[in-house]
């Protein structure tokens, strides 16, 4: 029907979902391990607000870092409700604490756009880009900067 192969092949990138505080965020499946319940952490004296704990992952210590925090969001009521993303990058795991698991959903390279204008400050540096979706906006989160963590008080890389 086409002229010629691959005119109307779309570019698609697989990107598991999950919510933070009400807002619907992705990261590339490439970089996803494991989706865990929430699991016991073991707290990390000194560390950065961000860093919850250390969960224990088959004999592996996983830094568990707290999205809500790492993004300036108000604290979940539940603390120990929430889920945990377990993602690879920087040579090793970490498991990102979230609200709420979503589906992995293929999106389309032409949805994305940078960073709306009106987003400011840590959460504007720890995003990627938005896709718009039919139910909202999908903020994809960089998972390079999301999981850096310091103890000073800027969360810039």
């Amino acid at each position: 029907m086409s002229g010629s192969e691959g005119d109307d092949v779309a570019v698609t990138t697989q990107v598991a979902t999950f919510s933070v505080d009400g807002h619907l965020f992705g990261i590339d499946v490439q970089h996803v391990q494991e989706v865990l319940r929430p699991q016991p952490l073991t707290l990390v004296p000194l560390a950065h607000p961000a860093v919850r704990g250390l969960i224990n992952l088959r004999g592996q210590v996983i830094t568990a870092i707290d999205l809500r925090r790492q993004l300036q969001l108000p604290e979940a009521d539940q603390d120990d409700e929430r889920m945990n993303v377990v993602v690879r990058c920087h040579g090793e795991a970490f498991a990102l604490l979230v609200d709420e698991i979503g589906d992995v959903l293929e999106v389309d390279q032409e949805s994305f756009e940078p960073v709306p204008v009106n987003v400011d400050g840590p959460p504007r540096e720890l995003l990627r880009g938005t896709h718009s979706l039919d139910r909202g906006l999908l903020l994809l989160l960089d998972e390079q900067r999301a999981t850096f963590v310091t103890n000073s008080e800027s969360l810039t890389a």
